[in-house]
């Protein structure tokens, strides 16, 4: 039985890759089925994958390889809630290390121009806090980090 609700993510060509990646990636994550297309289409020809059915941490997602007409933008983005720094490490290194780019605040994107923000729980914890200067403290430190770094974080909520 499918889902009721799945995330359509639109590629050029690229899906199954994608796809592939993002399984063997994360947990909780599998490819499901690719559907071949019946006939020609305006991006390809029969026979090319069409749609590839796979979760992302357990997200259901449909990737359509509907061709170059439209771009992945920062306006949509996984969050990836990480426990230590190891695991933002891995997460961020298999994202920038396979064609990927970073950007600021734990902000990165693969190569397919899907944007991912690795963040540890313990930022969130930290710029939650009820004393607003610690908050800010955390905050602050965040905004100069490309890859988040778990004990600056803690260091400056600490003070």
């Amino acid at each position: 039985m499918s889902p009721k609700t799945t995330l359509c993510l639109w590629f050029n060509g690229t899906a199954l890759e994608a796809a592939t990646f993002y399984a063997a990636t994360f947990p909780d994550s599998a490819v499901g089925r690719v559907m071949h297309a019946p006939g020609d289409y305006p991006a390809g020809h029969q026979g090319d994958v069409l749609t590839v059915e796979f979760t992302v941490l357990g997200i259901p997602c449909l990737g359509l390889n509907g061709g170059p007409a439209f771009a992945h933008s920062e306006a949509f983005s996984f969050q990836i809630a990480t426990e230590d720094q190891a695991e933002t490490d891995r997460l961020w290194n298999a994202i920038v290390g396979n064609g990927g780019q970073e950007s600021a605040c734990g902000w990165c994107k693969d190569r397919w121009g899907l944007s991912w923000q690795i963040t540890p729980r313990v930022l969130t914890q930290a710029i939650n806090d009820p004393d607003r200067a610690a908050a800010k403290r955390a905050f602050d430190a965040m905004m100069g980090m490309r890859k988040i770094d778990v004990a600056a974080i803690e260091a400056a909520w600490r003070g």
